[in-house]
Formats: C-alpha cells, structure tokens, sequence
C-alpha cells in the first residue's frame, strides 16, 4: 500500500511539471500541436492561378498534407518543400486519388503569380509525374492565414522582411481533424505513408513531439529546436527521486517481512 501511495506521489509531481510546462503563455515561435482538433473547412484562399478557393474544396474527401511556408524565405521553407518533394517521390501512394499536398503561404503579401512558380518548380524537381492538382500553393490574406495558423498551432514572429518560424507538415483526416505532426525537413516514405493512412482512418497518431517540447526548446536566433537542459534536469530529478523511494520503500518492506518470518 505505502509503495502504491509513493507512486501516486511520484506521478502527481510529474504530471504537475508537465503541466506547468504546457500551462506557460502562449508560445512564441513553433509549433504547439492540436491533434484531434479540427480546422474549420470553410477557410479561403487563393490558388496557384488566381482563383479563389476554400479548403474544405481542396481537400475533397481526402486526407491532406499541409505545409505551412512563405515563398521567399531564405531559410528552412526550401529544404522542407524539397524534403516533401522527395516523399512524394518514394511513397508508393498518388497525390489527388490517394491524398493532397497544400502548400500554404503565411506572408499575406505574397500574391498567386509567386505561388505558381514555385508550384512550376518543385513539380518539375519530380522524378515521376503526377496530377498537378494533388499538390496545390496557396496564397490568402491575414486574417485567413491567422485561422489556419491558429487552429494548426503554428506560431511565427514577422522580424524585418523576414519571418522567424518552426518547420513540419500537419496531416488531415478529410474531415478536417488533425492526426498527425511531421517534423523537420525530411520525411521518410514509411511515416508518409502511415501517416496518410492514419488520416484516411481519423485516428490520431502517435507523436514523439510532446517530449520533444520538453526536452527542446526552440531558438529564434538559429531557427532551429536546442536542447533545453533546464527541462531535461527537471525531469531527470523527479525520475531519480521515483527510483530512489522506490528502493527505500522495497528495502523497508523486505525488512518488515524477514523481522516478521523471525518472529
């Protein structure tokens, strides 16, 4: 019984860590994942040609890859849509009868023009064709993009004429459900592919990014998620404190027991 109290002692410090951790205001820059929520469908945008679209109409009966970029960032966007790019290549699936890629501009002063040479772009990098309606760019104004955004957990900072931001794909069930985040800027044709199924089913997928928000934290300043050794000690203390009443609590019981067979 003392050993399942001190358990429950253990897990109410760890859960209350954590907590603390995701009760901090809003973060800043990167990614806070909503999984099983859901984006509202009726969002609109401009695609490639000029043409004003919703999502829900994009992503017809679906799942859906959705890469949130700007189009002339000097940074991570190009090797993400390139990373993306060489997926779609290796997974044995077809964009538009199987699934879609939406590509989505945050800068809402980029304009469709742009959006279609990148679209021209990345298809031609290709070394299969496919139909040029499975991948779509998209373009919107602010208030649009602030509902994807927002309803996706993505958080950017607009510094100068750039913009500071994390990277990774958010995978849509056809109903709109969040079920999965991809991160970084490669993706591999097996978690691709699970992924699409996964969103094709609605279930939400499993996701290492809960610890990799604790243990990381991200940096503005190299655009990129560092090791954040402050959260990874706290956690560290707590487990060794678990493990360390654990034995105290064994050892005193094995006692307990040994005086009673003397007796």
């Amino acid at each position: 019984m003392k050993k399942f109290k001190f358990s429950i002692i253990i897990v109410i410090l760890l859960t209350g860590f954590l907590s603390a951790e995701e009760s901090n205001p809003k973060q800043e820059i990167g990614i806070v994942e909503n999984l099983g929520e859901k984006i509202p469908l009726n969002i609109n945008f401009y695609d490639e040609y000029g043409k004003g679209v919703s999502l829900g109409e994009l992503m017809g009966d679906k799942p859906t890859l959705i890469a949130l970029v700007y189009y002339r960032c000097p940074g991570i966007c190009s090797p993400l849509l390139t990373g993306l790019a060489e997926g779609i290549d290796k997974v044995d699936l077809e964009p538009f009868k199987d699934y879609n890629i939406i590509t989505v501009s945050f800068d809402h002063t980029e304009g469709y023009i742009l959006a279609n040479e990148k679209k021209k772009n990345y298809l031609a990098g290709l070394t299969r064709e496919i139909n040029p309606q499975g991948w779509r760019f998209l373009t919107s104004d602010s208030i649009n993009i602030a509902r994807l955004t927002e309803a996706i957990g993505w958080n950017f900072k607009r510094v100068d004429d750039d913009f500071l931001h994390g990277t990774g794909v958010t995978v849509i069930s056809p109903d709109g459900k969040i079920v999965r985040y991809l991160y970084g800027t490669s993706f591999l044709p097996f978690d691709l592919k699970m992924a699409v199924t996964e969103a094709t089913e609605g279930r939400v997928g499993t996701t290492i990014a809960k610890l990799m928000q604790i243990c990381f934290s991200y940096d503005p300043g190299a655009r990129t998620y560092m090791l954040d050794v402050t959260r990874i000690s706290g956690v560290a203390i707590l487990f060794t404190l678990a493990i360390f009443i654990t034995i105290v609590v064994i050892r005193k019981k094995n006692k307990i027991n040994n005086t009673f067979k003397q007796i």
